[in-house]
């Protein structure tokens, strides 16, 4: 449990210092995404963006487990 805690610590501390870059990274955009604006409403359902980052993160994991 240390360790898991340490690790996800330390992906944070990344993610945070990498976020100048990531930030460009066109994630939230992808095709799949759902997004519908009309005139005084907005609706965005990121489907494409949750099945890839579902797959990195479960990639992570099952390597982290091994």
């Amino acid at each position: 449990m240390n360790r898991t805690l340490i690790l996800i610590g330390l992906l944070v501390v990344a993610i945070g210092l990498l976020w100048p870059w990531l930030s460009k990274l066109p994630l939230g955009q992808l095709p799949g995404d759902i997004a519908i604006r009309r005139e005084n409403f907005s609706f965005y359902f990121p489907v494409t963006t949750m099945v890839l980052a579902s797959l990195v993160l479960s990639g992570v994991l099952w390597l982290m487990n091994r």
